[in-house]
């Protein structure tokens, strides 16, 4: 991107945030304009505007000292978090505003035609636009509370809220030998983000409380360079399983999004990062597959390099991963992107009858109840989070361990999964 078209794409941005403050400020007069106290509501114009003028003033000075940093800095995480947190509220204030508008726009053009129609009419003497009324504003501010307690919520404490999820999968073509088998599956740790250690380690200790057979780890170990999984080597391994550990590498794995010397720095990041899986006991599976044996039967495990659709990399050779295979053994696959099932693993003569991805992080942000779940991840990845079938073949798509560039979680928590094989 030039920088003629990066400072472009920030005074739009800085256009809109600009236009909607004054849009929502007008429903912030209306809910002041019966204050006696006149100090008081200069403090509270003054609260408003000094936010925004705060916001913009440390964006600016954040682009003014950028040398060129390899992925997110703590600085551009803290304005991420303090955007959504006041942005968010003040669009669902706007929206409010805009359905009262909407409503004194409909009534002055109904009083406008009916004024032409007759000079008896009974809206005559009538101003067109009605005055804001207050409660509409006080309603805006109650509701705009909700998203701003969330995002606060999930600022300080969402991004660590570690939640299981139990997962039984029945197949029809799992060898009997492997009936019970358990599996625990994590993703996109996102190593750069975490900024409490403790945190942290709690999560890895709820990973190997559930003592299961495998630990599978689906991509994305990093933002973009490996040493900001250096100092979680020694935590991350202490991941405990029977039967091993295995990982696969995401699209942020390959410093891609980071700026290097030269071509060969960026081969030595990549290099440095697959020595890390290794350091901390994973099995770094590169278009390949394992198998495990028990009375002569084999549950096999593939792993591809990442393989998304445009504009993400295509490093993933599934027929590589799947090669000297029989067409039905059984087989679980770990895809960092969801989006390989529905593109390539359907369709592959060898049969997967599992599909385990990441990726989306259910964007970290959204909804999810008995019965009805949603965010805005699913408009671009109709596979998000948790379970899908088609036919005997089945995709889980975990919601994720950390967290980038919103440093926080609302409403989708950082997942840890953990799947029962059972013979139907």
């Amino acid at each position: 991107m030039s920088p003629t078209t990066f400072l472009l794409r920030v005074f739009i941005v800085l256009f809109i945030i600009v236009m909607l403050d004054i849009y929502v400020f007008k429903g912030i007069k209306v809910l002041c304009q019966d204050m006696e106290n006149k100090l008081f509501r200069k403090i509270v114009y003054g609260i408003f505007w000094g936010i925004t003028i705060c916001l913009i003033l440390y964006l600016f000075a954040l682009i003014l000292t950028f040398k060129g940093e390899r992925g997110p800095t703590k600085q551009s995480a803290i304005l991420m978090s303090l955007f959504v947190l006041f942005t968010l509220p003040k669009i669902i204030f706007g929206l409010f505003l805009l359905g009262e508008d909407i409503f004194r726009l409909f009534r002055a053009t109904s009083i406008f035609a009916t004024n032409l129609l007759g000079p008896d009419s009974h809206f005559k003497g009538l101003q067109y636009f009605s005055e804001r009324r207050k409660f509409i504003s006080q309603i805006a501010l109650a509701v705009s509370a909700i998203p701003f307690l969330g995002v606060l919520h999930g600022i300080t404490k969402g991004k660590y809220k570690y939640t299981v999820h139990k997962q039984t999968i029945f197949f029809k073509d799992l060898p009997i030998e492997f009936d019970g088998l358990t599996m625990a599956q994590i993703s996109d740790v996102h190593s750069g983000s975490f900024d409490n250690i403790e945190e942290v380690k709690k999560g890895i200790q709820m990973i190997n409380d559930l003592n299961a057979d495998v630990i599978v780890f689906t991509g994305d170990i990093v933002n973009n360079v490996a040493s900001e999984f250096k100092p979680w080597i020694k935590h991350f391994s202490k991941l405990q399983a029977p039967l091993g550990k295995f990982s696969i590498l995401g699209n942020h794995d390959y410093g891609d999004y980071a700026q290097f010397e030269n071509d060969q720095a960026k081969v030595d990041n990549l290099n440095t990062l697959k020595k890390y899986h290794s350091d901390t006991g994973f099995k770094l599976l590169l278009n390949e597959r394992i198998s495990f044996e028990r009375g002569g039967s084999k549950f096999n495990l593939a792993g591809v390099e990442n393989w998304g659709l445009p504009p993400f990399p295509q490093y993933g050779n599934l027929n590589l991963a799947l090669s000297g295979l029989e067409k039905d053994a059984f087989t679980v696959l770990l895809s960092h992107d969801p989006s390989h099932w529905d593109a390539q693993v359907l369709q592959h003569p060898q049969n997967v009858s599992l599909t385990l991805s990441g990726h989306t992080h259910g964007m970290q942000f959204g909804v999810e109840i008995p019965g009805w779940r949603w965010s805005p991840v699913q408009y671009r990845y109709p596979n998000w989070a948790g379970l899908y079938q088609k036919a005997e073949k089945y995709l889980y798509v975990n919601r994720g361990f950390g967290f980038i560039g919103f440093p926080g979680r609302v409403g989708i928590w950082p997942e840890i999964t953990h799947f029962t094989f059972k013979r139907a």
